[in-house]
């Protein structure tokens, strides 16, 4: 058969258009389709579309840790076919969380010493005890916060919170990294300093470097971008310890 003959009118089955090539011009759907099987979802679906080279879950991942600031921004100023799709991808990495959680018996709260427990303010203690859900709630905090210091970069509030998502997709996988090494291994000094090591300090310094290669083509200098960035997670702190003594006031005149 001559692959370079001119595909057959027919209709689309999504969107009912006419379609004349190997993709509807209207919905974007393929002009051929197929009834699933059992065979042609292994095959097809769940391997192209996870683990595929060039777009997919491993490839997201793998330009997530080398590349992450270039890849996102490219994603948002329109290349989408590669990167999977932030949500799914969050959604994807907490269903994995929660299918593994029966068999990670040490929380965060179980391997920080008592004198920096005793220490710790409100939120410190709702971070502690809930890392994964303070994650997902800082995202629109530090949109604004990327929004106001990167604002000659012109991106809106929702491109802010999109860059964001893919940073905190990050932070999820190494925290679930963390929760899987908890499985196998128990000691809560070296758990503690592990911790603090590559997720606190890692994780700051990932964030530097991903905002900072992000906004690296929006007429920043190196040094105003890096000195940007940092400034994005110190504004959170101020923030936080802002909070934090509005609240032990409050607690206070309420008793």
């Amino acid at each position: 058969m001559n692959s370079n003959a001119p595909l057959a009118h027919h209709n689309c089955l999504n969107c009912n258009n006419e379609v004349i090539d190997k993709y509807c011009e209207s919905c974007g759907q393929k002009s051929t389709t197929h009834r699933y099987s059992l065979i042609h979802f292994i095959e097809h679906d769940f391997v192209h579309g996870v683990w595929h080279v060039d777009k997919g879950i491993l490839y997201t991942i793998k330009a997530l840790f080398t590349r992450p600031g270039h890849s996102v921004r490219e994603f948002i100023q329109g290349k989408r076919a590669r990167l999977f799709n932030f949500v799914t991808l969050i959604m994807i990495i907490l269903t994995v969380s929660t299918l593994l959680a029966p068999y990670i018996h040490i929380r965060l709260t179980d391997i920080m010493p008592k004198n920096i427990q005793a220490t710790m303010g409100e939120i410190e203690k709702f971070s502690a005890k809930y890392p994964k859900l303070m994650v997902l709630i800082l995202i629109p905090f530090y949109s604004l916060f990327s929004f106001v210091w990167f604002k000659k970069a012109k991106l809106n509030y929702s491109e802010h919170l999109v860059l964001n998502s893919y940073k905190t997709s990050v932070e999820l996988i190494i925290g679930l990294l963390f929760s899987i090494l908890t499985i196998f291994y128990t000691n809560p000094t070296s758990l503690f300093i592990i911790y603090y090591v590559v997720v606190g300090l890692g994780g700051m310094i990932y964030s530097v470097w991903f905002y900072s290669q992000f906004f690296s083509r929006y007429g920043y200098s190196n040094k105003a971008a890096v000195f940007r960035a940092i400034m994005i997670p110190v504004s959170y702190l101020f923030l936080s310890a802002f909070v934090g003594f509005a609240i032990a006031i409050v607690s206070k005149l309420i008793k």
